[in-house]
């Protein structure tokens, strides 16, 4: 076999990749490669020592970069292909969602979850554990039903639900492969109205926090860890679910002219007041659009659904004992809830979930002394990081299959082809 030319290799660049979308990481990259065909990016794997996964730039950290090959799959774009009988849709692994949305409710379907940015790449999202919301929704890799992806040695190879390791292979990080295409579960088309309510206080949610985040097919509780702040949460209904909001006490939804007290006003959010089709109200923001707030990083992590009241009140706690060094780095805290899944990786793998996220300013060194003190907070409560967003500490003891996914990566790309710095300490290898 002929030697591998050196990932540094000047005459290798086409281009440099610049920064992830929020602008608080800079790829280090000694190569940088955007595939324009699948064969391309095939020879570049197969040409390259180290390779890591650029999609759409939504993480927050260096689990996408690397020292040696940078491969780009967004310009590997196909129409998706539904397939009504077995019911599912095939995408492209560099898709948006907002896209995959678009083509579903053309013809009549859907997705039963989405998470709050439809920018986001289909294989990237499912890749790290991104969410949405919803206590009896999974997270969004729970729809994968196959994976195709490039291996180490540049040939392509299929993973299946049928597989014995298809489960630790759908949140992996990158850490197997270059997932090239995915089939994702459908079902038919519905409707869904999202409406804010703004009548309770921070403390009262959190002691609610069940009954809440049960309430609807998604619900989100957004605030800042404060009675003195606004506390809003925000419900996306099914039109044919017939729930009743026990919580409201009858109270009336926040007129959907009047802006949100907690995430500011904008022609970027979804549309609220009226029904309309899940693919415009499941996510928060449009896809036409500035996702979030732009200059921002971004923190989460996920504890047991029987623990979150408690690590609601923990953080609580740290926000009022940093005499307002908490608020002033946050720009708005999420709360919600996600159903257990099997995946290995699965920020919910084994237990019914809440999930604590954190939009912050962007002021990266603040933040991360910042982040330390909420893993603090959260450490008596098995909490587990998402893994596309800024964390400074894994706790294997909490990922009760990582010992499978780390053989498995071994035996998948036992040269570490596709492994870097962040993924060898989840493994725990370094």
């Amino acid at each position: 076999m002929p030697a591998r030319p050196p990932d540094h290799d000047a005459s290798t660049v086409e281009a440099r990749p610049g920064t992830n979308w929020a602008g608080n990481h800079a790829y280090t990259a000694g190569r940088y490669v955007r595939a324009r065909s699948l064969g391309e990016a095939q020879e570049v794997i197969r040409s390259s020592t180290r390779v890591r996964l650029l999609g759409t730039r939504h993480s927050f950290n260096a689990l996408c970069d690397t020292e040696g090959t940078l491969l780009d799959l967004t310009g590997l774009v196909a129409e998706p292909v539904l397939d009504v009988e077995r019911g599912t849709v095939r995408v492209a692994g560099g898709t948006p969602y907002n896209d995959v949305a678009a083509h579903l409710q053309a013809r009549g379907h859907a997705l039963a979850n989405m998470g709050s940015l439809p920018h986001i790449s289909v294989a990237g999202a499912t890749s790290t554990g991104t969410h949405g919301s919803g206590t009896g929704n999974r997270i969004l890799g729970s729809a994968v039903g196959r994976l195709e992806l490039i291996g180490p040695d540049g040939e392509l190879r299929t993973v299946t639900r049928k597989d014995e390791d298809f489960d630790g292979s759908v949140v992996a990080l990158g850490a197997l492969g270059a997932v090239v295409s995915l089939d994702l579960d459908v079902e038919p088309t519905y409707d869904v109205r999202q409406d804010f309510y703004a009548h309770l206080r921070w403390s009262e949610v959190v002691e609610r926090i069940d009954e809440v985040l049960s309430s609807s097919y998604s619900v989100s509780v957004f605030g800042r860890w404060s009675d003195a702040d606004p506390t809003e949460v925000l419900v996306k209904t099914r039109t044919t679910d017939d729930r009743g909001l026990a919580w409201t006490g009858g109270a009336a939804a926040v007129p959907a002219t009047t802006a949100s007290l907690t995430l500011g006003e904008g022609d970027h959010f979804t549309e609220r007041g009226a029904p309309g089709p899940w693919s415009d109200r499941l996510p928060h923001f449009r896809g036409d659009r500035q996702p979030s707030f732009g200059e921002e990083i971004q923190s989460e992590w996920f504890v047991a659904a029987t623990n979150a009241a408690a690590a609601l009140r923990a953080v609580t706690d740290l926000a009022a004992a940093t005499r307002g060094e908490l608020a002033a780095l946050l720009i708005v805290s999420e709360i919600r809830g996600i159903r257990a899944d099997d995946l290995w990786m699965s920020p919910a793998q084994g237990r019914e979930t809440v999930a604590l996220h954190f939009t912050w300013r962007r002021e990266p060194a603040a933040v991360l002394a910042m982040v330390r003190r909420v893993e603090d907070a959260l450490a008596p409560f098995a909490a587990r990081p998402h893994w596309g967003k800024v964390w400074d500490r894994v706790d294997h003891t909490h990922h009760p299959r990582l010992a499978d996914f780390r053989s498995l990566v071994e035996r998948t790309d036992p040269s570490g082809t596709f492994r870097n710095a962040l993924v060898d300490r989840v493994l725990g290898m370094r």
